[in-house]
């Protein structure tokens, strides 16, 4: 498909006999700000963890700028440019600084050997203080330029999500994939993540695929959503279209008006 960064044929995961996602094709245009949603259970994560191959799929295919990654393993899929947070914050916490966390979050697309790096030997001096340089670049970005050297237990659980932001932008990545990055937010904070989120998608040019409960953070940011139910696409468009989906209603927004 003329556009298409991302694509999905087909695809199903099954665990124990139970589709988790089931025959499910999607696209991802690049330039876009794709919403997926659903109640729980509905195999959301579970995709995104089949886009990774942390979870290869069983049936059907998913191609990145048209190279298929089934086999692929999931640090592979990353060095692509495909790059990805999870519901639960995955920082690395003892001992390991802010702008460390960072700097980690390069090192999967850096030419130079991560040990090399991590220990500043011979000319990875030179790689270590160009990551430390776009690492400070990204945390200042994010508004934590000033916290690059505390622990993460020195910062608040908002800070902490601002922290993965900022990691997945310093990896340089063609397509981000955010797994209910809004999660655990107050309501302002949460108004100031849609924000960045806008501001990475249009400004930095970023492809971006969420998953998220936050609907209303969804409707205001989203050019696409998609809706899951039971492993399988239910509905597929617009925010104003999938506000008046009579089936997405049922099975999920109920009557709000969002």
């Amino acid at each position: 498909m003329e556009n298409a960064l991302l694509e999905l044929e087909g695809v199903s995961r099954y665990f124990g006999g139970l589709a988790a996602v089931s025959n499910l094709s999607l696209t991802v245009s690049r330039g876009q700000l794709k919403a997926i949603i659903g109640p729980n259970g509905s195999g959301k994560t579970t995709l995104f963890n089949v886009i990774s191959m942390i979870y290869p799929p069983q049936k059907g295919s998913v191609k990145f700028k048209d190279r298929p990654l089934n086999g692929l393993r999931p640090h592979a899929v990353a060095s692509l440019g495909v790059v990805r947070t999870f519901q639960n914050i995955r920082l690395f916490a003892e001992g390991v600084t802010a702008i460390e966390n960072v700097i980690a979050g390069q090192l999967g697309r850096s030419g130079t050997g991560t040990l090399d790096v991590i220990f500043r030997k011979g000319k990875a001096r030179a790689e270590y203080r160009r990551c430390e340089e776009t690492a400070m670049k990204w945390l200042d970005y994010v508004g934590l330029a000033s916290k690059a050297n505390l622990g993460i237990h020195a910062l608040n659980f908002g800070e902490q999500r601002a922290l993965e932001l900022a990691r997945a932008l310093a990896a340089d990545p063609e397509l981000i994939l955010l797994d209910e990055p809004a999660a655990g937010l107050n309501e302002t904070e949460a108004r100031g993540f849609s924000r960045k989120l806008l501001q990475i998608n249009r400004e930095l040019n970023k492809t971006i695929c969420l998953v998220e409960h936050n609907i209303k953070l969804v409707m205001g940011v989203a050019d696409q959503i998609m809706v899951m139910n039971y492993g399988e696409k239910l509905a597929e468009g617009n925010p104003d279209e999938i506000r008046k989906n009579e089936a997405v209603i049922k099975c999920y927004l109920g009557e709000a008006v969002y």
